[in-house]
């Protein structure tokens, strides 16, 4: 087993946990794939229990959030979190726009969910583009990540004021 390739991964994750001010664990897609064997993917809430756990060991100052599509869902999934109350989406795009409007609700700029939504539909309409220009065939890639970012940034600076 190559231990060098998967700490090497595992320590990208801690670090980018802890460069950032705040996390956001969507629980929601925590399910069996369609391939054989079917297997449900951890790494949202392994990813959560990483940042839990730094932020009671060396990032004090680290703000999480959980979200989920289904209400109580966490409670039983998840009951060592019991008290915390995740943000429900009810699993759709709006949705997930409303929970982060009431997860920023502090921010400087706070865009609407109308305003979201026109910044989703302009990314859609670039990412074909975006992946064939950078030569990846998913959005699972560092460059195509990064375009989608600068993509976002000029829609939001187009339709999102600060207020």
């Amino acid at each position: 087993m190559d231990c060098h390739a998967y700490n090497g991964r595992l320590d990208r994750i801690l670090s980018l946990i802890a460069e950032s001010e705040y996390s956001i664990h969507d629980l929601s897609r925590v399910q069996a794939d369609r391939a054989s064997p079917r297997t449900p993917r951890f790494n949202m809430p392994f990813e959560l229990g990483l940042t839990v756990a730094l932020k009671s060991t060396k990032l004090p100052n680290h703000a999480w959030v959980v979200c989920e599509s289904v209400q109580r869902r966490l409670n039983k999934s998840l009951s060592d979190l019991d008290g915390t109350d995740p943000y429900i989406h009810g699993g759709t795009v709006r949705g997930v726009f409303r929970e982060l409007c009431n997860v920023f609700v502090r921010s400087r700029r706070q865009p609407t969910v109308l305003q979201m939504s026109r910044i989703y539909r302009v990314l859609r309409a670039d990412f074909k583009n975006i992946l064939r220009e950078a030569g990846a065939d998913n959005a699972f890639n560092a460059r195509v990540f990064k375009d989608l970012c600068i993509s976002a940034s000029i829609a939001a600076n187009q339709f999102v004021t600060a207020k």
